[in-house]
């Protein structure tokens, strides 16, 4: 039987850690880039894996750095690119911090695999690269042709989109230009237990609920998907030959008050500020009218899976909440703290886990 052999880059990162573990638990062979060799906050929850000691090989990896991209890809027959810098934090330098990594790192992956003669590649893009978009035409739903609006995210100095937009049409031209077999994936906000013990920005969004942050995020929707269904859909789209063009993840889009409240009314026990401003999460189609991603489907051969169910994102949040508070409802919610909770709170609740969130129809 041929050895299944992938590259993961970004793989010590919440959607890559899930990935890692998909892959491993189906057979296949993975090198997995990381940062750091030498940081155990990067590498021991990857060697821990089950099957890590057989199938895992781990590669230090700047983005920028060609040769080193080279030697993780050299190989493989499929990668997962999704090492991107990802931050909600205000930038100084967008170029040098967000903007050169995510293009530049997306270009020498995709060079990479070229010269290495890669089947796949699966590219992790995001929700922010189809919006926001103020010229889209009102009242029609958004799908695959959406980009989101560059010089509209640029004025409010939102950098994160930009990063990711101009990242994924750069490596669309490469890989028509090469003629390369590339899908990409556009996950939403990633909910769910951690399995690496640093803070990604979409749990940070929740530890500042949790804390009394009164940034009310003004006019901000926010989609929501378990961290494991985006696992599986890289996974589906890679095994999946028919596959091709760019795929949503989510499970469904409400405005940031609306998940405040959601947030508030699992944990009453944290200071979570009510914010004056929502839809109401009771009535499921009123966000398809103001942004009328709900009622897209994603179709990967003769399988759809639908993205319109809202009433899930009560479940993403009751997960991605059960790590922190469960076992913690008097205990002070640093950093640390926060991070040691999730990752106890997963080991020793994975079937809680799994009752809440069984995962993606497929």
């Amino acid at each position: 039987m041929e050895e299944k052999r992938v590259c993961v880059t970004g793989g010590s990162g919440f959607i890559g850690s899930w990935l890692v573990r998909e892959l491993l638990q189906r057979g296949y062979t993975v090198h997995a880039t990381l940062q750091n060799l030498a940081d155990p906050n990067e590498k021991n929850h990857l060697q821990a894996l089950e099957g890590a000691n057989q199938r895992l090989k781990l590669f230090q990896l700047d983005v920028l750095d060609y040769d080193l991209m080279a030697a993780a890809i050299n190989g493989c027959q499929g990668v997962f690119h999704l090492a991107s810098p990802c931050t909600l934090e205000e930038v100084k330098d967008p170029q040098v911090e967000l903007l050169d990594p995510a293009v530049k790192g997306t270009l020498n992956a995709l060079e990479a695999c070229r010269r290495a003669n890669v089947k796949r590649v699966v590219l992790t893009s995001s929700i922010s690269s189809l919006v926001p978009n103020p010229a889209w035409p009102p009242n029609t739903p958004i799908d695959e042709n959406s980009w989101t609006d560059i010089e509209y995210c640029k004025r409010d100095k939102i950098w994160y989109p930009v990063s990711k937009t101009l990242a994924e049409k750069a490596a669309w031209e490469y890989a028509h230009t090469h003629k390369m077999d590339m899908v990409a994936v556009h996950p939403s906000t990633c909910l769910g237990p951690l399995l690496q013990p640093k803070l990604n920005a979409s749990s940070a969004v929740l530890l500042d609920l949790l804390r009394g942050s009164q940034d009310t995020h003004s006019n901000y929707w926010l989609g929501c998907v378990h961290v494991e269904d985006v696992a599986k859909a890289h996974v589906l789209l890679y095994e999946t030959s028919s596959a091709s063009g760019r795929h949503l993840c989510t499970n469904g889009i409400i405005r940031f008050s609306d998940f405040a409240e959601v947030v508030a009314k699992i944990c009453p026990e944290y200071p979570v500020y009510s914010i004056d401003e929502g839809t109401g999460i009771e009535d499921l189609y009123k966000p398809a009218k103001e942004l009328p991603f709900l009622l897209w489907k994603l179709e990967v051969a003769n399988m759809t899976l639908v993205v319109a169910d809202m009433i899930l994102l009560v479940a993403h949040v009751r997960v991605t909440v059960l790590n922190v508070t469960l076992a913690a409802a008097h205990m002070t919610l640093d950093h640390d703290g926060f991070i040691k909770l999730v990752i106890e709170m997963h080991t020793n609740n994975n079937d809680t886990v799994k009752d809440f969130c069984p995962g993606l129809i497929i």
